[in-house]
């Protein structure tokens, strides 16, 4: 089976603790360690996944005892958008909410960096997808120049701590860094100026962005291999198929919270016998 597969295969896509040795070339953007083979079956596959995400989100939330936050970081149509459509679509809205993150606000500017993404994280019972996250504070700025290594490495730490005093108080964090080739992202790209309903998705200033590729990977490996932890570690998900993508992301979820080991609360003895009038 593919899962058994990909399980003995996984330690190729989780970044390694202090990021010894993980070189981001290293990981193909077109590799399927989840993949079956077969697409059809493979999107049959994710279909259920969602299903199953759904049954222990129920769970999840009547349980109370933890906290989910998924950050989806990745280039220009890597595909974070997708991925939450695709992966929680059946979850209820109930205890599920996203955000996306852009530029920050004046206001969000006066402050510390970290200052508007506390207020994001979930509550008791809650997921919290986020699309982009905190980690653009040490891609754009270090690309532009606009912070020096000192801050970069400073920046590191404080991520760092922060996610541990997440963890500490009952937060689960999977990070996903969605990987896909410069080729592919060309493609998406001009899918998005082909199509009118994508239109809303472009912006010349991708294009920008785009010139500057080797950079932001270097920008990527160096966050990748120096926030990779033991209480919140980053996998690779190689993203170029779009099918793959989404199970090995939904079966990882779904693994996760299968070994929270949840629970409903206990019944109240009130209701043993209990007719309801």
């Amino acid at each position: 089976m593919a899962t058994k597969n990909a399980s003995k295969d996984m330690g190729r896509w989780q970044v390694p603790v202090g990021g010894k040795g993980f070189a981001l070339q290293d990981c193909d953007p077109a590799a399927k360690p989840y993949s079956s083979g077969d697409k059809e079956a493979d999107k049959a596959r994710v279909a259920d996944l969602t299903h199953e995400i759904d049954a222990l989100q129920d769970m999840f939330y009547a349980d109370a005892r933890f906290k989910l936050l998924v950050l989806l970081q990745g280039t220009d149509a890597a595909g974070k958008d997708g991925t939450i459509r695709a992966v929680f679509k059946e979850t209820s809205p109930l205890g599920v909410r996203t955000h996306g993150w852009k530029a920050p606000s004046t206001l969000e500017r006066s402050h510390d960096y970290l200052w508007r993404i506390h207020a994001m994280m979930p509550a008791a019972g809650e997921f919290m997808i986020h699309n982009r996250s905190h980690y653009e504070d040490v891609l754009v700025p270090v690309v532009n120049g606009w912070i020096d290594d000192k801050t970069t490495e400073q920046r590191y730490r404080q991520i760092n701590d922060f996610e541990r005093l997440l963890c500490e108080t009952g937060t689960v964090i999977l990070k996903f860094m969605l990987h896909i080739s410069q080729d592919e992202q060309r493609v998406r790209l001009q899918e998005r100026v082909d199509d009118p309903s994508k239109h809303w998705k472009f912006s010349m200033g991708d294009l920008d962005v785009r010139k500057q590729w080797k950079q932001y990977q270097r920008a990527y490996e160096d966050l990748l291999r120096a926030t990779s932890t033991d209480w919140a570690p980053w996998t690779i998900v190689p993203a170029n198929s779009k099918t793959h993508r989404n199970l090995m992301i939904a079966t990882l979820v779904r693994d996760k919270l299968q070994s929270l080991q949840l629970r409903y609360p206990p019944d109240d003895p009130q209701l043993k016998g209990l007719i309801v009038q």
